[in-house]
């Protein structure tokens, strides 16, 4: 068994544990910010292919104390890096470090270069390491004087689940969005509406929720080209997610008042192949009726910071809020503390959410 590290955005530390649970992985453990489990090569393919609010896999190397750069570089020297990296693999160093001596990060990321070097050089016996061969992108946390170091299995972060080649001003990253309609607790039985859908991620992720659709069905991951990572591992996983696909008319419509973003949410959905699954219209929402007698809205309205005055933005809310939606469910993500008094009722919860490093607010409203 090996231990697995999978990063999200703060506040979606319980929705990527749940995931992982649900796939039948062992020992999830949520953090801040990130989420461990045990597994094998099974379960590193699995969470790839599968987890839609996850940043990215990352295989746990090693873990010790590095107060100074000495320590650094021999916890690093130490860990059995050539049972995993190849004489010609590459590997470059990212990493941050929080609240300890070693602060410097292009300072550490030059040690445990080095450190990598001098292990693997060791281990192969050369002094030169060509760096021609597959990707072992190294990474590295310290936190509290505490290192920790691990291979990345994903490569380009999960978020990019690539249908979405082009974006209207500040689009939600997928993860964050999949997220959203996850805590909606949507799955493809109700009418299911985003008003705001810019460039159509929040409707794309609730059809790939509805069909249940593997996000990374359709791309690669670094861990896929490594020694020892069996191609049978990752044709089994994929056949596995796609035996659990549903099949289904669903209602799921996506609107807003800019025709050139709906077009480009058109455009993305076919990308994402779920084109037919939603139902798109040039819209105001502040006017617009509801597309059907019940159901959940998830959205993401345009904030002050990024797209509209703040004046402008919390006229928006005020309108939007006077649009009656009786038997309609809402989840609102805003970054604007004062969302609920502009839209004219206290919601019924609220979840803290990161959008981004943007602080911000989902407000759940359950009834008009």
């Amino acid at each position: 068994m090996s231990e697995f590290v999978v990063p999200c955005l703060f506040g979606l530390e319980g929705p990527a544990a749940d995931e992982l649970r649900r796939m039948g992985i062992e020992n999830v453990r949520a953090e801040n910010g990130r989420v461990r489990f045990s597994g094998d090569a099974r379960s590193c393919a699995k969470a790839n292919l599968r987890l839609r609010t996850g940043e990215r896999v990352l295989l746990q190397l090693g873990s010790f104390e590095a107060r100074t750069f000495d320590e650094l570089f021999e916890g690093v020297r130490a860990l059995p890096l050539a049972d995993l990296i190849p004489a010609d693999g590459q590997f470059p160093v990212k990493g941050y470090s929080l609240n300890s001596a070693l602060h410097s990060v292009p300072d550490c990321q030059r040690i445990i270069k080095k450190a990598a070097a001098t292990a693997l050089g060791a281990a192969y016996g050369t002094s030169w390491l060509p760096e021609t061969g597959a990707l072992y992108q190294l990474q590295f946390s310290i936190i509290k004087d505490r290192a920790e170091l691990y291979l990345d299995t994903t490569g380009a972060p999960l978020f990019k689940r690539g249908y979405r080649p082009g974006h209207v001003a500040a689009p939600l990253r997928e993860t964050l969005a999949a997220a959203l309609v996850g805590l909606a607790r949507y799955r493809g039985k109700d009418a299911f509406w985003d008003p705001f859908c810019g460039s159509g991620t929040i409707p794309i992720e609730a059809a790939l929720i509805a069909r249940n659709r593997a996000p990374g069905l359709h791309r690669e991951f670094s861990a896929q080209h490594w020694r020892g990572m069996p191609a049978s591992v990752w044709k089994d996983a994929r056949d596995e997610a796609m035996s659990l696909e549903y099949h289904g008319d669903y209602r799921i419509f996506a609107s807003d008042s800019d025709p050139k973003a709906v077009a480009l949410s058109r455009e993305n959905a076919r990308r994402a192949g779920v084109a037919e699954d939603i139902v798109f219209s040039v819209a105001d929402a502040r006017e617009t009726p509801p597309p059907a007698e019940r159901g959940v809205i998830v959205c993401n309205p345009p904030y002050g910071e990024r797209m509209l005055e703040r004046d402008e933005a919390r006229a928006l809310y005020r309108a939007f809020g006077r649009n009656p939606a009786p038997d309609w469910k809402r989840f609102v993500i805003c970054s604007d503390p004062e969302f609920e008094r502009f839209f004219g009722r206290p919601a019924d919860k609220k979840r803290k959410l990161y959008n981004g490093m943007l602080p911000c607010n989902l407000y759940m409203y359950f009834a008009d």
